[in-house]
């Protein structure tokens, strides 16, 4: 199966061992849950989806890579104790806790969660020593005494021996008490995992011209070369990195990720046709619908000529137009997710800011209600004339400004109070090992930065005079319907971009293979659909139908020329 196909195994596989009765004991006993064993070549996610796997499950994560221990740091050190046996007593030998061990009780201690996944990487690549203790480990769930604390599911994974020459097989014995996953690399999974993670549009143009190159692994005299989806992530995450410092994208680079001398090479030239295209092309400007007329002087529209040379560009070369176009609009989608799950969490902090206001102002009003009542008589023997006054008595002008002094920051200290929270449960889930998703991460960091410029906002306006929690929570409200205006406009022009696309599109290409291939591209992608289904299109619809239809006509059409045979 593919990675994508293991993950949901995985996650069936936690449901089903963490699930309890009604007195609350696992429904399949700890002793009976069989641990699972990963095995396919390396650099395809598999300790990547340990991750997906936890954050989704809301469980804990231990992982380890088994080749860097020996067996003193995984069965624990040994010590001397004395014990009595038939009324004589002995020197015994017995163990420290494994490190492996105590480190599933110190995550459980940091987080709170006690279910979670004791992950161990490279199982079956131990040394010589430490073989006897991993299958002791695989068949009893223990490290020397001490055993996997209950509610840990242990998930092992390795190589085959193709790819590792230090790989030892396990014994039928071991295997029967293992459930095996045979992974193989699978170019249409990664697809989809690239369009939520970002991965750069000339690598997915790159590899949906040359899928062969996902992953290669070959032995040649002067050694073996390889390329694997790991290196094709972080590779994408450099080039990014890259091209925003204006830093030099090249063979030599390519090569230190792509560890095969011709796939780098290639990849490398295909680059630069791919920056070409996009100069060409100029894709922000057939977003923006400037793709006819004129602007600043310059033509812009088509001609018939240019349209022409497009239609018979060769195939490569629209591939690259189309993908220049999806990871456009991609990164608009996206950024139109991180910008509503941003507003929700804010809205959600902004609520508990209100309850503080609400708090303050009321206890102001019961104050002020009782000051009245207490000074009544001496307040109507001064007079109106010393109320018209400021400042006419030092006590007064104390009691007025009294008020002013202890509200005028509340918003903000809740503000910065909710922000520290925010960023303290984000360092406490990262110190206790809790996988956190990195989108998640920057959709945090960004609302309290957010925050953080509203705290400075109000700081700024109680300088001059006191704000009352009413006037505060006005300035929050005006500031939050600021923001999420600006939001609707940046979903208006996302669509706008995708509207003008289609158009650009159908007045080059018709309704032909290109513009199948683009909306093919638009269904798989993750923010793009996810777009889609909230804000609509449509062109999108429109084509969609059309493609729809086409490929019913077609199904008919083969239909009857069978039945005619």
């Amino acid at each position: 199966m593919n990675i994508k196909e293991a993950k949901e195994v995985i996650i069936h596989t936690v449901q089903a061992y963490l699930d309890k009765d009604e007195t609350g004991v696992y429904t399949i006993p700890t002793e009976k849950q069989r641990p699972i064993l990963l095995m396919g070549p390396p650099g395809i996610g598999k300790t990547a989806i340990m991750e997906q796997v936890a954050e989704e499950c809301g469980i804990g994560l231990v992982s380890y890579t088994i080749t860097h221990h020996t067996r003193q740091s995984a069965i624990g050190l040994p010590f001397i104790s004395r014990k009595n046996y038939g009324g004589r007593e002995y020197s015994v030998t017995e163990y420290t806790m494994s490190e492996i061990i105590a480190a599933v009780y110190d995550q459980i201690e940091a987080s709170g969660v006690k279910e979670g996944i004791l992950f161990l990487d490279e199982i079956n690549c131990v040394s010589e020593t430490l073989a006897p203790t991993m299958l002791q480990f695989l068949q009893y769930k223990t490290f020397g005494a001490h055993r996997v604390p209950d509610g840990f599911i242990i998930v092992t994974a390795g190589n085959p021996p193709q790819y590792n020459k230090s790989v030892r097989d396990f014994d039928i014995v071991t295997l029967d008490r293992l459930r095996r996953i045979d992974i193989e690399e699978d170019f249409a999974s990664f697809r989809e995992y690239a369009s939520r993670a970002g991965i750069h549009g000339s690598i997915m143009a790159y590899l949906g011209i040359r899928n062969n190159h996902f992953y290669s692994i070959r032995t040649e005299v002067e050694g073996r070369h390889f390329v694997t989806a790991r290196g094709w992530e972080d590779l994408s995450r450099t080039i990014q990195v890259h091209e925003k410092r204006n830093l030099p994208v090249n063979e030599g680079l390519a090569v230190q990720f792509l560890q095969d001398p011709e796939i780098s090479r290639s990849f490398a030239v295909y680059y630069e046709l791919y920056k070409k295209y996009g100069d060409i092309y100029r894709v922000p400007d057939i977003l923006a619908g400037r793709f006819t007329g004129t602007e600043g002087g310059e033509k812009l529209e088509l001609d018939p000529v240019r349209i022409r040379e497009m239609k018979v560009a060769p195939f490569d070369e629209k591939l690259s137009l189309i993908s220049l176009l999806i990871e456009a609009l991609s990164q608009a989608f996206a950024a139109c997710a991180r910008d509503k799950a941003v507003q929700e969490l804010l809205m959600r902090e902004m609520s508990q800011v209100r309850q503080v206001l609400k708090s303050a102002e009321n206890k102001s009003v019961e104050n002020q209600s009782a000051e009245n009542t207490g000074e009544g008589d001496s307040a109507s023997s001064q007079g109106s004339a010393e109320t018209k006054l400021p400042g006419s008595s030092g006590r007064q002008s104390a009691k007025e400004e009294q008020p002013g002094r202890a509200v005028q920051n509340i918003a903000a200290e809740a503000i910065h109070e909710r922000s520290g929270s925010l960023l303290r449960e984000l360092r406490r889930k990262k110190e206790a090992g809790i996988p956190v998703e990195r989108e998640q991460e920057r959709v945090l960091r960004t609302a309290c930065r957010e925050m953080d410029v509203l705290r400075e906002q109000l700081l700024e306006k109680s300088i001059s005079q006191p704000l009352p929690p009413r006037m505060q929570y006005a300035l929050i409200r005006d500031w939050f319907s600021a923001r999420e205006q600006a939001r609707q406009t940046a979903v208006k022009e996302a669509d706008t971009s995708l509207t003008n696309a289609f158009r650009f599109l159908s007045h080059v290409y018709g309704d032909g293979q290109e513009m199948v291939l683009f909306l093919t591209e638009l269904s798989s992608g993750y923010y793009s659909l996810k777009f889609i289904n909230e804000h609509g299109n449509e062109e999108y619809f429109r084509y969609n139908r059309m493609l729809l239809l086409r490929e019913r006509r077609d199904a008919l059409r083969d239909e009857v020329l069978r039945l005619m045979e």
